[in-house]
């Protein structure tokens, strides 16, 4: 069971690993620039993101609920996650002559805006992690 301070470092958790996915999917159309027939590939993160944020924040009323004996057992948090992110071709873009269709361009400036992402989200994370870090701190000062 692990503790989180918000419904929503989850969501920030799962942000930061679909964009993983994505930085190793565009690495992948990168190294297949020059193999024939290949076709670029991308990962539809809002997509997964928004499925995501609707699992964490609103309560799937259909799903059964474990029975709680006593106030004082912890709550059951369900650590699988069922959404997966939808792997697609990227369309409209001209194929060589080998039938390629990866852009050296177009993929390098979707690697360099992933990457922005992903670090935005991780300073998110230090940020907040250094919020309860000093909540923490200052309640231990008040004994």
């Amino acid at each position: 069971m692990s503790i989180s301070p918000s419904r929503a470092a989850g969501l920030a958790s799962a942000a930061l690993d679909y964009r993983a996915a994505r930085q190793d999917m565009i690495a992948s159309n990168i190294a297949n620039a020059d193999t024939p027939n290949y076709k670029s590939r991308d990962i539809s993160f809002e997509q997964a993101l928004r499925a995501k944020r609707e699992e964490i924040f609103h309560d799937n009323t259909q799903q059964l609920k474990m029975a709680q004996t006593s106030d004082k057992h912890l709550a059951f948090k369900n650590e699988s996650s069922s959404v997966v992110p939808t792997l697609y071709f990227r369309d409209g873009h001209m194929a060589r002559n080998d039938g390629n269709s990866v852009d050296i361009d177009v993929e390098t400036t979707e690697m360099s805006k992933n990457s922005i992402m992903f670090n935005a989200i991780i300073q998110a994370k230090k940020k907040d992690g250094a919020i309860f870090k000093s909540v923490i701190e200052a309640s231990q000062k008040v004994n």
